[in-house]
C-alpha cells in the first residue's frame, strides 16, 4: 500500500485519538494478511477466542498509548 492516509497523529481529543488506534490496529492487520478471502475465513477462528480477542485490544491500547503520548495526553 502506497497510499498516504495518515498524515499526523495529533487528534483533538481523546475519543478521536481513540478511534484513530482502532484504525491503526486495523491496517495493520490489512498490511500484514492483504488477502481479503484469507481474512474472511479466519474472523471466524479468531471471533470466537478470547485469547484473540485479548490480543487485539492490547494492540489497540499500545497504538493508542502512542497516539496519546503524541498528543501530549490533550493537555492544553
Amino acid at each position: 500500500m502506497t497510499d498516504t492516509w495518515l498524515p499526523t497523529l495529533i487528534t483533538d481529543t481523546p475519543q478521536a485519538g481513540f478511534e484513530l488506534a482502532i484504525t491503526l490496529s486495523r491496517r495493520g492487520v490489512k498490511y500484514t494478511q492483504p488477502d481479503p478471502e484469507v481474512l474472511k475465513k479466519l474472523r471466524p477462528v479468531y471471533a470466537e477466542s478470547a485469547d484473540a480477542l485479548i490480543a487485539s485490544s492490547q494492540v489497540v491500547a499500545i497504538n493508542f498509548q502512542t497516539i496519546a503520548a503524541a498528543n501530549d495526553y490533550w493537555r492544553k
